[in-house]
């Protein structure tokens, strides 16, 4: 553990003094989630995921340079709709620390109202705030490899979704041979695990787009609210996908969506689109299912060329109106990020921005 001055050696890079954690002031609270990797924890306003160091040498250097990898990209990216990165510590255990979601997963939230449906509106914000966390990704040349609902995490108002887990992301640059371990099969671009089984050593070549795939099942889950390819284990879903082509069916779906979704999990991934692309198909969907009137900038500004902000991701755009604030009527809400308080040994606001 460092001192908090100058960088701490983590074996692949070196982690910059502001985002040290010191392993003394964590608490750990309640469990609220495990993976295969990891245990996450929770204290009065923190996540604290527990990454274990393994029992062997090869399993001990696996862990520790994913969770390098993972806490090098924490620090490299920052986004309403990604997980807030707070700091990290190696030693005496690897630790993540991010902000705390009580919202839960998105897979439990839709599991708690099925078989009913997401209002389309609803279902569509959730779909875009994902869109733009990935586009964020995707911009800093990183590709997440396990989009899925257990990764994205809702606010406590259940407006806002977050995407978090960047144990499996890796930088498109570097995309290496895929394991077993990799993302889940349900959600995963056939191309990750499909057609040839390579020798030791032997890369997998693919690009960002494999995340353009999951993002379709996901997708297509939202506005189900089903579970992908029901009835099939993970390997027969991907089997199904790698080697007949196999979909959900989009039969059902608007035209409009139907488009999107079967567009973002086409067998060719050149052929798939981008996030940017993405998003201004969603958009455009979403004013076709719920216009908004012309925005009436308030009384507040003087000026007539005063410059706005643009529209917060996802459902802010769907929020009612706080009068209180005086915004006038029909006039889209944007989300106030404010700042973020977390407590160790004592409630502190970081002055550096985290």
């Amino acid at each position: 553990m460092g001192s908090g001055f100058g960088f701490n050696s983590m074996g692949e890079f070196n982690l910059e003094a502001k985002w040290l954690i010191d392993p003394k002031l964590l608490f750990v609270g309640p469990k609220i989630g495990e993976g295969a990797h990891a245990k996450v924890y929770k204290n009065h306003s923190v996540a604290i995921k527990i990454v274990p160091n393994g029992d062997t040498p090869e399993e001990i250097a696996k862990r520790n340079a994913r969770f390098a990898r993972e806490v090098a990209m924490l620090t490299k990216v920052e986004h309403k709709n990604l997980v807030k990165f707070i700091g990290a510590c190696r030693e005496p255990v690897m630790v993540i620390v991010t902000e705390l979601l009580s919202g839960g997963t998105l897979r439990k939230y839709l599991l708690n109202r099925r078989p009913r449906c997401l209002d389309m509106r609803l279902a569509i914000g959730f779909a875009l705030d994902i869109a733009r966390a990935m586009e964020c990704l995707h911009s800093h040349g990183i590709i997440h490899r396990d989009l899925k609902p257990e990764n994205l995490l809702l606010t406590a108002d259940h407006r806002t979704v977050k995407l978090a887990d960047f144990g499996l992301a890796r930088e498109e640059s570097l995309t290496e041979m895929m394991t077993a371990e990799t993302g889940t099969y349900r959600w995963m671009a056939p191309e990750l695990y499909s057609t040839v089984t390579l020798r030791q050593g032997e890369k997998k070549h693919y690009n960002h787009k494999v995340d353009a795939y999951s993002f379709a099942i996901v997708l297509w889950e939202l506005i189900h609210n089903k579970l992908p390819f029901e009835g099939m284990s993970n390997l027969q879903a991907a089997y199904a996908a790698a080697f007949k082509n196999t979909r959900p069916s989009a039969d059902d779906l608007p035209e409009e969506l139907a488009l999107i979704v079967t567009s973002c999990w086409r067998e060719d991934p050149n052929a798939r689109p981008n996030f940017t692309q993405i998003i201004q198909m969603l958009l455009n969907y979403l004013c076709t299912i719920s216009p908004l009137e012309p925005v009436i900038p308030p009384r507040i500004f003087a000026s007539e060329k005063a410059i706005f902000p643009p529209e917060s991701p996802g459902l802010s755009s769907l929020m009612p109106v706080r009068k209180d604030l005086g915004e006038t009527p029909n006039t889209p809400v944007e989300n106030s990020r404010g700042s973020f308080f977390f407590c160790f040994g004592q409630c502190t606001d970081r002055e550096s921005g985290v």
